[in-house]
């Protein structure tokens, strides 16, 4: 027996005792039951990034310290995935499309996967945010726009699908996936290119096309009145984060990013549908249920691509099946779930200059006019009053957590002719702070239904991280000086941090192995974040601790 046999023998034999039980359909559904694990992009179905765990809590998170890191070998991108966790084996995506599996107590590889990127300009180079596990297997979508299927115990490709051509679209995938049942659900990037956004199911097992769902009617389908007919092909409107699920009630959520061109619009007079909406779907078939459009006819680039999270709301004995959505744009709505029919809508920012309210359906009133002759101020800024960085519901306190971002910026529209593919931006802008004041951040906690803010913790530079909140009643995250950090999740209180040497702007999670808790802090961090950080604030240039893509595993000593 050669040498490298019997080490790979021995790798194996390691390996394969931390492989648990398969990542069925109804485990999937049932995370909040396992807590130990972290089984999908938001923690559960419902987008709450919340876990049960309590082993680390406000009394004794002060004690926390690094226990492993790994690096990805990466150095550009960021690395801005959500680790995910089963049995005992953690399943990480680096920023191009590299695939880890490792022991989620040790960091120690159990095998790796590269996907080959060809040597053409992709569009969109944000990052990759992760994976989707299930089936005995681990799906991802890639910067070149295909679908990627691998064996979960051996990192071997099983099945690759393209969704498009990348060059003929400019568009890809920088989402992870969703399953539903025996469906690989994802969506795509192009909402600043000539495109038509989409929504695709591709089987699980075989990567077989299932079914597409277009975010732009088609000529002569409800909605296409709401188009120019020249941009139905042409209108942007990408799915390019990840939807939510309800199997009570067999519904799809999917959050709709901005139309093309951002900030011109005289191709496309018109509500623009279903741009800046929330859909929900039947995913057995892909056909729309209901929409409900947050900002129509948006000059700002305020994406509604953001999470959906579910949330059943009691109060005085009456039960609510809710659908919160923080907009691109500063304000947060709330919608019933079953119907779609508007229910309530509150700002989760200080600074609004783009409307004055909604009104009795939650329309906005008075938005501010984009004239394509002139500069003009609007806040907050396109980069957002949050961005991609996911919110946090916990069950116990009953409080949703989310970011807030007080920048603003100067719109320069530009009339650009629509070609397939190609860029289709509609102007400049330049990021600045608030008139008279400097930008800042918060976190808050919200009463999800009213919008009542128990607290507030401040910012100097922008949280681009997302939350976690667990049973420990602790809230995690990070920013881009490099701090991760705990909050009291009933105060807002920092309660511990510890600076990792590199910015961060992934999601944290936590996860349980042998009875014991640990907490993935993602770390690195891509340019748009930094460059808008070194704009904003110029004496961070200096400090800015961009560096290359680690994740940083915390844990209680002698555990």
């Amino acid at each position: 027996m050669s040498v490298r046999m019997a080490v790979f023998i021995f790798l194996m034999a390691v390996a394969i005792p931390v492989m648990g039980q398969e990542v069925t359909w109804e485990r999937l559904i049932n995370s909040d039951r396992e807590p130990r694990n972290w089984l999908s992009y938001g923690g559960n179905y419902s987008a709450h990034r919340y876990s049960a765990l309590e082993q680390i809590n406000r009394g004794n998170v002060g004690q926390l310290a690094p226990v492993w890191i790994f690096p990805t070998g990466e150095l550009r991108g960021g690395l801005n995935a959500t680790p995910l966790v089963a049995d005992g084996v953690m399943y990480l995506m680096g920023p191009m499309n590299r695939v880890f599996a490792l022991d989620a107590a040790t960091g120690r590889i159990i095998w790796r996967y590269h996907y080959k990127l060809p040597e053409i300009s992709i569009p969109y180079q944000a990052g990759s945010r992760g994976l989707a596990i299930g089936y005995g297997r681990v799906y991802f979508g890639t910067v070149d726009n295909h679908v990627v299927a691998l064996d979960a115990k051996t990192g071997h490709e099983i099945w690759q699908v393209e969704v498009e051509d990348v060059r003929q679209c400019g568009c890809n995938i920088t989402s992870a996936p969703l399953i539903v049942r025996d469906k690989v659900i994802v969506g795509g990037t192009g909402g600043e290119h000539a495109h038509r956004g989409y929504i695709n199911a591709f089987d699980a097992k075989t990567g077989r096309h299932l079914w597409r769902f277009y975010t732009i009617p088609a000529p002569g389908e409800p909605g296409s009145e709401t188009w120019d007919p020249r941009m139905l092909k042409y209108g942007g409107a990408p799915a390019w984060l990840v939807g939510s699920y309800d199997p009570d009630l067999n519904l799809l959520y999917w959050g709709i990013g901005n139309p093309s061109s951002d900030f011109y619009d005289e191709f496309r007079k018109g509500d623009n549908l279903y741009s800046n909406s929330i859909i929900a779907l039947d995913p057995d078939t892909g056909k729309l249920k209901w929409h409900y459009q947050e900002v129509p006819h948006d000059m700002y680039d305020f994406d509604s691509a953001y999470e959906c999270v579910l949330i059943d709301y009691e109060k005085d004995g009456v039960k609510r099946k809710l659908l919160v959505h923080a907009n691109k744009g500063g304000y947060t709505w709330v919608l019933d779930r079953v119907t779609g029919k508007y229910v309530n809508a509150y700002p989760h920012v200080d600074l609004l200059t783009w409307l004055k309210g909604v009104d009795g359906n939650g329309r906005p009133v008075e938005m501010q006019p984009v004239p394509p002759d002139k500069e003009t101020y609007v806040c907050p800024s396109a980069a957002g009053g949050r961005n991609w960085d996911h919110s946090s519901y916990s069950p116990r306190t009953r409080l949703w957590y989310n970011v807030g971002w007080e920048v603003c910026n100067l719109i320069r529209p530009q009339k650009m002719d629509p070609v397939e593919g190609k860029p289709l931006f509609g102007g400049s802008m330049t990021f600045i702070p608030p008139k008279g004041q400097q930008s800042y951040g918060h976190i808050n906690g919200f009463d999800p239904l009213t919008g009542e803010r128990k607290w507030r913790y401040l910012t100097r530079y922008l949280n681009v991280a997302s939350l976690l909140s667990t049973g420990g009643d602790l809230i995690f995250s990070g920013d881009v000086m490099g701090e991760a950090f705990a909050l009291d999740a009933m105060t807002g209180k920092k309660l511990w941090s510890f600076n990792t040497g590199a910015s961060i702007s992934g999601s944290p999670i936590t996860y349980e192995v042998n009875g014991r808790q640990y907490v993935a802090m993602p770390t690195g961090m891509g340019s748009l974040v930094g460059n808008l950080t070194t704009t904003l604030w110029p004496e961070s240039e200096k400090s800015f601790p961009e560096r290359a893509s680690t994740l940083v595993v915390f844990a209680l000593p002698g555990k």
